[in-house]
């Protein structure tokens, strides 16, 4: 599993011109799964991503959780984060998962995330959606399995 981490103010997803989710301040994840990403897993990583002190507290120093503030959590499926660039000029997504099993394993990272944060937001499984946002900071982490 691969997740791209951006604090945000505040994030949204268009399809076909319609906003489908929108999210204020806290954390939009880009979620990339591959063929060995099970349940345990996509716990493990939303367990990690609850415990993230990226948050500021009055002193200016990142020692909250996403929890301490309330803030909320926007999920976009995205397979292109296991493009391998190495060879050639195409990327290659060999790594990533079948369909079938990313759908499984994006919406067990939806439902686990609706049990940890106050508001949980996702996009649309496949779908070619338009993400905007406003990074806060800009603060962004990558996380691997």
């Amino acid at each position: 599993m691969k997740i791209v981490l951006q604090r945000v103010l505040e994030a949204e997803i268009a399809v076909d011109s319609q906003k489908i989710a929108q999210i204020g301040k806290g954390l939009l994840v880009f979620l990339g799964i591959t063929t060995s990403d099970t349940e345990t897993i996509v716990k493990t990583m939303v367990d990690k991503i609850s415990r993230l002190r990226i948050f500021a507290d009055d002193d200016g120093k990142s020692n909250l959780s996403i929890n301490d503030i309330g803030g909320e959590i926007l999920i976009v499926s995205q397979f292109t984060l296991y493009a391998d660039t190495r060879k050639g000029n195409r990327p290659s997504f060999i790594e990533a998962a079948q369909p079938q099993h990313a759908n499984a394993m994006y919406e067990c990272f939806i439902e686990y995330c609706r049990g940890k944060f106050a508001k949980v937001e996702a996009g649309i499984f496949a779908a070619d959606m338009k993400v905007r946002l406003i990074n806060d900071g800009p603060y962004t982490i990558v996380m691997n399995s």
